[in-house]
């Protein structure tokens, strides 16, 4: 992946604070001057997790991409989208994309809300929170769930499988896509499907269908993704 950033300072109350736009290059030769479309993402690198753009998310929106026909016309949500990179990709080959975060992170929300903004995308943004059944979860009935790198504290991931089990079930033949570090363990990750009914149908090497331009700026990466349904 090629990245080039554009500085602006913003003073805050509390702190200064530095905002980048980092640009993402999808098809041709996934460059600069090679691709078939970009996205900007808007980051702050002094705030927290739901600001940066993580490497899960760049393995991600590359599946997404690659895979553009599955996600063509249909209704997709990312769970704890944060900078929204794989949602966005999904916009742009053809979703009906919902991005959602933590309900109380506001200032991420509204990051989001900027992000497609910027990338002339009109994704609804919705605040919810895993394991919270408020009245938006309902409503939800998406083809497709992405998560990039949800998977990253285990004191969490009851209440994403509860989340992402509801989501399955509340829309006949979904399925969860989610990358993940190695560092989250797969063994409980298989447990935690078989404790909530769920089952792998793909395991991929993240770096297996990269290009080689995107794969060499993630050297000391070890990322899974990882496709899951309901055990029927």
């Amino acid at each position: 992946m090629e990245t080039s950033s554009e500085g602006s300072r913003s003073s805050s109350d509390s702190a200064t604070r530095m905002t980048t736009i980092s640009h993402h290059y999808f098809g041709g030769g996934s460059s600069q001057f090679d691709h078939h479309f970009s996205v900007e993402i808007i980051e702050n690198m002094e705030e927290d997790y739901g600001m940066f753009v993580w490497p899960c998310s760049i393995v991600l929106s590359e599946y997404v991409w690659q895979q553009r026909s599955r996600f063509q016309g249909v209704s997709v949500l990312e769970l704890g989208a944060g900078t929204s990179l794989p949602g966005i990709v999904a916009a742009k080959v053809g979703s009906d994309v919902i991005l959602t975060d933590k309900s109380h992170n506001s200032e991420v929300l509204s990051n989001m809300r900027s992000i497609c903004d910027q990338n002339k995308e009109n994704c609804q943004i919705l605040g919810l929170s895993w394991g919270e059944w408020d009245s938006n979860i309902f409503n939800l009935h998406p083809k497709i769930i992405l998560g990039a790198d949800v998977l990253y504290d285990t004191t969490g991931f009851d209440d994403l499988f509860a989340t992402v089990t509801f989501l399955l079930k509340n829309s006949p033949d979904a399925v969860f896509i989610t990358t993940y570090h190695n560092r989250s363990g797969h063994h409980l990750i298989e447990m935690l499907m078989v404790k909530w009914g769920l089952k792998c149908i793909k395991l991929l090497d993240g770096f297996s269908f990269m290009p080689p331009q995107k794969a060499s700026s993630l050297q000391g990466s070890n990322i899974q993704l990882i496709e899951i349904e309901l055990h029927k």
